[in-house]
């Protein structure tokens, strides 16, 4: 699944730049690590905090789940990700093209109303039968914390129900803006695809 989405992006960022290739650095060491580009051909760094420039972000209110607002992304990623603790009953709802890439639904990123951890709640389209290899994944890469992931398949949707805690995964921190918590999000479930791809092969 990932390896053909990102040969497919791959092909078409040729087609478009020619003899350079402009990637971001998960896609670029996956692409050079599973060899997916040509040797002679060029390799540019996005800047990370480019992804979600055209995210779609709204405000939310937690008890009513009602909008409160939709936010430019160009903003207001640069809002410290404290922000949501400073406005507990809200919510983040973002939708991206990067997170179907890597076939997630939307994110809702929160503080947790007990804990006052911040967590991501998502939904992971992936196959019942790799939940054991989600599990493993997240033994790995997540600080050891009995609250700090919980995992269930949803039948009736055909996907996992996700809900991690932000402040379990070693590269979050509390001082990021809600941009770089995005980044972090996404490079966490890249790799959790990535894994689920190379153990199962």
């Amino acid at each position: 699944m990932l390896q053909s989405n990102i040969q497919t992006y791959i092909e078409k960022e040729m087609n478009v730049q020619g003899q350079s290739l402009s990637l971001y650095q998960e896609e670029k060491e996956y692409a050079l690590q599973k060899e997916l580009v040509p040797q002679n051909l060029m390799i540019e760094e996005k800047e990370a905090s480019l992804r979600f420039k055209d995210s779609y972000i709204e405000r939310v209110e937690k008890e009513t789940d009602e909008l409160i607002t939709e936010e430019s992304p160009l903003s207001f990623l640069d809002t410290p990700i404290s922000y949501l603790k400073e406005h507990r009953s809200e919510f983040l709802y973002v939708e991206s093209k990067w997170f179907e890439f890597i076939k997630l639904d939307g994110c809702s990123f929160e503080v947790d109303d007990v804990f006052g951890t911040y967590k991501v709640l998502t939904g992971l389209h992936m196959q019942k039968k790799f939940g054991s290899l989600l599990k493993q994944f997240f033994a790995k890469e997540l600080n050891e914390s009995l609250t700090s992931v919980q995992l269930l398949f949803n039948d009736k949707d055909g996907l996992w129900d996700v809900n991690i805690e932000l402040d379990a995964i070693k590269e979050f921190n509390e001082k990021m803006s809600i941009g770089e918590a995005l980044v972090v999000t996404y490079r966490f479930f890249f790799h959790l695809v990535e894994y689920v791809e190379n153990e199962k092969a």
